[in-house]
């Protein structure tokens, strides 16, 4: 991918996206309305679906390739949105191509390629902790030429306007533990299908694709043609997710990082404590901006790696450089962020820029897709075992 390639889509983000920000902050309704016409624009200038593999109409980008324009495209938190690139749609996308039969791909697929429909996931469950997900209770139970699904999920990123959910639940209960569940489709329509509320987060319900819901499934009735892979294969195919799907958020918090630091130089150099004498005349701010600097480069040279790795050997083989940059660009973004806010004072704090939106829901950065102190624990571990 060129650098003239993503300065294209750079300076779309900047003219087209960045603008409809403010009123993305107060109503997600009528943004979405206004983003439909900006996918027109996207679709007309060749620039759809270019995550996408070939089969389906993109570029077929390795790792490091998209990994460069997840950062383009993050300098918005409607950038993925707009190229159709989100989370978790992605990489719903991801896991059906590889996966999924020709009917699923036929019925479920190439609509969510199209931008025809979203979709969404659901895999956490409130009665059981996040970081162990070989605990849950819902359950799919094969009865005849149907699945019968019931659970309790929540988290379930996206599903307010969604067609349909990619559910993690119990197949094969008498299975080793990590060969008991299994992904199965199940459309949002589906009778006993319930959103019972979007979560409100840090004081943000959100909508629409903007928000996180609590569900539930109750006997709620599937073909059994909407079983993805093999039963019992649920953890295995949630693995081929994780690789590429931490590069996606990692180099997403790289983008936004970037954006925070730009903001924070520029309020610096126009804001005055005194009548000629703006912040970035502060030893004290000049020291967050080199650190700021210094940090994200840090970040984005240990994502591009690690993507590079994946693409030549495999994320199983590259569990441990995945396990770093988990924990690390997490820390660096909200480092980031933090300053940034600290250098706007009362407007940082205001719905009046995107910093005080990135700040509520990117926190969670540091939680979803394995906590932190889990992806540490795990390269110790494995530093640990090289020494003995």
């Amino acid at each position: 991918m060129t650098e003239a390639f993503l300065n294209q889509i750079r300076q779309f983000i900047v003219e087209e996206i960045i603008p409809l920000e403010a009123k993305f902050l107060h109503d997600w309704t009528a943004t979405a309305h206004a983003l439909e016409a900006k996918r027109d624009k996207i679709r007309a200038l060749g620039l759809w679906g270019l995550h996408l593999p070939t089969a389906l109409g993109g570029m077929g980008l390795s790792l490091v390739e998209f990994g460069q324009l997840s950062e383009v495209l993050a300098t918005s938190p409607l950038g993925h949105y707009a190229f159709n690139a989100q989370a978790p749609d992605i990489g719903n996308t991801e896991l059906l191509h590889q996966f999924g039969t020709k009917y699923q791909q036929e019925n479920f697929l190439h609509p969510l390629a199209e931008g025809k429909i979203r979709s969404c996931f659901a895999m956490t469950e409130p009665e059981f902790a996040g970081s162990n997900p070989i605990n849950m209770a819902t359950t799919a139970v094969l009865e005849g030429d149907e699945y019968v699904v019931n659970g309790h999920k929540w988290y379930t990123s996206s599903a307010d306007g969604a067609t349909f959910a990619i559910v993690m639940a119990i197949t094969n209960p008498d299975n080793p533990p990590h060969q008991r569940a299994s992904m199965l489709i199940v459309p949002n329509a589906t009778k006993g299908f319930q959103i019972v509320r979007n979560i409100s987060v840090m004081g943000e319900a959100g909508s629409g694709w903007m928000s996180h819901a609590e569900v539930r499934f109750d006997n709620c009735r599937i073909p059994k043609e909407n079983l993805i892979g093999e039963a019992g294969k649920g953890f295995a195919l949630a693995q081929h997710r994780l690789g590429p799907g931490r590069i996606h958020h990692c180099m997403r918090w790289v983008g936004i990082s970037e954006r925070a630091l730009d903001m924070t130089i520029r309020y610096a150099l126009k804001r005055e404590l005194n009548i000629g004498e703006p912040l970035a005349n502060q030893q004290v701010i000049q020291h967050w901006i080199a650190e700021s600097r210094a940090n994200i480069n840090a970040a984005r040279l240990m994502v591009l790696d690690t993507a590079k790795k994946i693409d030549a050997n495999g994320a199983a083989a590259t569990r441990n450089e995945i396990s770093a940059i988990k924990f690390f660009v997490p820390k660096v973004m909200l480092e980031v962020l933090d300053r940034a806010l600290q250098v706007h004072g009362g407007l940082g704090m205001s719905d009046d820029t995107i910093l005080a939106f990135w700040y509520r829901h990117e926190r969670a950065s540091r939680i979803y897709d394995g906590a932190d102190e889990v992806h540490k624990t795990a390269l110790a571990k494995h530093i640990l075992k090289s020494y003995q």
